[in-house]
Parts: C-alpha cells; structure tokens; sequence
C-alpha cells in the first residue's frame, strides 16, 4: 500500500538537498572568507563589482536577488572596511551609485585562489561542476518567469 504522504518526506523533495547543499557550501568557504574579512554574501556582491566594476544598488540587487533591506547594510559595511564607495547620483539623488575603491581591488588578487580551493572540497569533476550550475540557472530561469 502506497504511503499517501510520500510526497512529503525529506528524502522526495529538491528543495531539501538543494538548501543543505547551499549551507554546507558556504559552511566550507567560511576559512576562506575569514581571512579576507568576508560573509559569503559580501564576497559574492564583491565578486560581481570585480566583474562588472561600478553600478547601482538597483543593478546589482536585481543581479543577485537581494532586496535593499539587505543589500544597503551590506554595502555599507563593505564601504566602512574599505572596499566601496557609495555615492548619490547628480541626476538622480535617489540613486546610489557604488565603485570598488583601490583597496577593493586589491582584495581580488587575494580571493583569487578561493575557487580553486572550493573546488577541490567539493570534489566535482568540471563536467559535473557545469551541469549541475546549469541546471540551477534553469531553475532560476524558471523561477523568475513566474514572477
């Protein structure tokens, strides 16, 4: 006789292995972290100023799906270690304009390492590494076109 709450437990569910995963993955990249005087989120909001250089709080909310709540005390905190400036738009004084300083340059170079040590605790072969990236972006593909 089939169980009729199968559906509900753990060991059915995406989103269960999904979550662990995304702790434990940001669990092991706290040592790395610690020594650039990082949270994971600063990091990954670091990471997108490297590669996009200046922007707006708005931009680079949308690029990582952090709300203002959020992201605007975490800027902050980056701005006082040094990292960014945050400054008002002329045009615009609602509008924040946010640049990596020369010090928050500087900290790329140390961070540099970090994927490949990650990589290694995950212990993923590439091909492994880029499906399953893939198939997270299509999940959040998705997800967005629900909205």
């Amino acid at each position: 006789m089939e169980d009729k709450y199968e559906a509900l437990k753990l060991k059915n569910q995406l989103c269960f292995p999904v979550y662990l995963c995304a702790k434990e993955i940001q669990r092991k990249y706290a040592p790395f972290l610690d020594k650039l005087n990082l949270t994971y989120t600063q990091y990954v909001v670091m990471m997108y100023f490297w590669e996009h250089g200046g922007s707006n709080v708005k931009a680079i909310g949308n690029a990582m799906l952090l709300d203002p709540s959020t992201l605007t005390p975490l800027l902050k905190k980056l701005e006082a270690k040094g990292y960014i400036t945050r400054t008002r738009s002329k045009e615009d004084e609602r509008n924040l304009i946010i640049k990596l300083t020369e010090s928050g340059e500087t900290l790329k170079d140390k961070a540099l390492d970090i994927p490949a040590q990650m990589g290694s605790c995950l212990a993923l072969t590439e091909e492994e590494s880029k499906t399953m990236c893939r198939i997270m972006y299509k999940i959040l593909q998705n997800i967005e076109k629900e909205k």
